[in-house]
């Protein structure tokens, strides 16, 4: 498989195995489902119509039919709907987030989503097609930024790491805009885009940040255009998860939608998109993932 991190510059690795840590079970012991539930047998899914979402997705369905379930995805482009449906009971759980945005999206618009469990990981970083460093970057460079805020501050909290702005360390990073920045000795451009644009709009800026998947859909080499990567210890935040409405996780349609979009072949669809750009994380599951959850909300 080809290796599509970047080889000539070291910008740190991303640690991707969350199993090392050591979380306890949330003590939550599954209830027998009622006789209506158990009578239900469709689920209703509201996922982002892009290939990394819809393929494992298809694939789920498949494998849930020949166990009696009818999963029925919805397919959308944006990212506002698919959490107001499942925090109104609409929808039974949604496919398009990582655990940052949901966060975020709860406390801003008062919905109530919780993650069921992880799917894949969406590393990121900071790309040009016109620099060959970020030593490189002129004085009053454009660098385009995500416009959601928990992408925002991902991509400013990078910029900072890298030495090319400073900010005040005491806000998080999902908290973090421009207005956290306390010095631009380059007097940097930036430019808020829609995330999933950040790839098209590459050619107009000197740098953007983006995700390896948008680079690598759009045609780039990434090892050619990479300047920067991110490197968490801990990379739950930007894991992308399954939601559902709060205090569903552990009801049956959930439990049999988890075990197939953790199939062996969805991990193997994974491990063959792209080669490789993104990769398969079930670290956390129905049965773990309430106490990271819970620790993540209080941090």
């Amino acid at each position: 498989m080809q290796n599509i991190l970047p080889t000539k510059r070291h910008f740190g690795t991303i640690s991707l195995t969350l199993a090392a840590f050591a979380l306890g079970g949330c003590g939550l012991t599954q209830a027998a489902p009622t006789v209506q539930e158990s009578e239900d047998r469709t689920i209703k899914l509201i996922v982002t119509e892009s290939a990394p979402y819809q393929e494992p997705t298809e694939i789920a369905r498949e494998l849930l039919a020949e166990d009696g379930w009818d999963l029925q995805p919805t397919y959308v482009t944006d990212i506002v709907q698919p959490n107001q449906v499942v925090s109104e009971g609409e929808y039974d759980a949604n496919f398009f987030q990582h655990a940052a945005y949901l966060r975020q999206f709860n406390a801003d618009n008062d919905t109530a989503v919780e993650p069921a469990f992880t799917v894949y990981d969406a590393p990121s970083g900071i790309f040009s097609l016109k620099h060959d460093a970020l030593a490189d970057l002129p004085e009053r460079a454009t660098i385009s930024l995500p416009v959601d805020r928990s992408n925002n501050g991902r991509a400013i909290h990078l910029l900072a790491a890298e030495g090319l702005i400073s900010i005040d360390e005491s806000v998080p990073v999902t908290e973090l805009s421009q207005d956290a920045i306390t010095d631009n000795p380059k007097n940097l451009q930036f430019v808020e885009i829609d995330q999933q644009s950040s790839a098209q709009t590459l050619p107009d800026v000197d740098a953007g940040f983006s995700t390896i998947r948008f680079q690598t859909e759009a045609g780039y080499d990434v090892e050619d255009t990479l300047l920067a990567f991110e490197d968490f210890e801990d990379p739950f935040d930007f894991t992308v998860v399954v939601g559902v409405e709060e205090g569903h996780r552990d009801s049956e349609k959930i439990q049999a939608l988890e075990q197939a979009l953790h199939s062996q072949e969805v991990q193997d669809w994974y491990t063959e998109y792209l080669d490789g750009a993104i990769a398969f994380n079930g670290a956390y599951t129905t049965e773990n993932i309430e106490q990271r959850w819970q620790t993540y909300l209080a941090e």
